[in-house]
């Protein structure tokens, strides 16, 4: 059963650099709170590639990743919580080709998500043949919370190990909420 009953989705962005926990916090949110949860699009677009992504492959990335949030968005969910954003696919194309298309940018800018969590590199890195930087973490997280910071995005740092982590984010979530309600 949803813990609140407000009528309007509260959706939520689970950002940050690559293994750091962002789908496992994601999936326990979404149990958490009875609510929706979008899967990384990523995932399941590179795994059907036959052979290495392009700077155009992101920007699909990113196209699947808005769909896939615009379909669940419509439900009675409490909450949307969202493995994965816009602010993925543009420190990427960043960081690799050193741009980033306008597409990507301007949904950045314009997609709305109430708040989003950061995740922090804390957690140890663990293998996936998806995953390139396991050296590079904590620089792209500097480029996450840059980007976050300068567009004066909601945002909140989430950190610690296994249900350290999830109590965080659950704590973080009820708070932010609360101040939501009062506006």
């Amino acid at each position: 059963m949803p813990l609140f009953n407000n009528t309007a989705m509260k959706k939520i962005a689970i950002t940050g650099p690559e293994s750091t926990g962002k789908s496992s916090l994601a999936e326990s949110l979404s149990l958490r709170f009875a609510a929706a949860w979008v899967s990384e699009y990523a995932r399941v677009y590179l795994k059907k590639l036959d052979g290495a992504y392009t700077f155009d492959d992101i920007t699909l990335i990113a196209k699947g990743q808005a769909a896939s949030e615009d379909l669940l968005s419509s439900g009675h969910s409490p909450f949307l919580f969202c493995d994965s954003d816009m602010l993925v696919c543009k420190v990427w194309q960043e960081y690799k080709y050193g741009f980033c298309d306008p597409w990507v940018e301007k949904a950045f800018q314009e997609r709305h998500y109430d708040l989003f969590l950061l995740c922090n590199t804390d957690l140890p890195w663990v293998y996936d043949p998806l995953r390139e930087h396991p050296a590079r973490r904590g620089e792209l997280f500097s480029l996450y919370l840059q980007a976050l910071e300068s567009y004066n995005k909601p945002f909140i740092i989430i950190s610690g190990q296994g249900t350290e982590r999830l109590n965080m984010a659950i704590d973080k979530i009820l708070n932010f909420d609360l101040k939501i309600k009062k506006l």
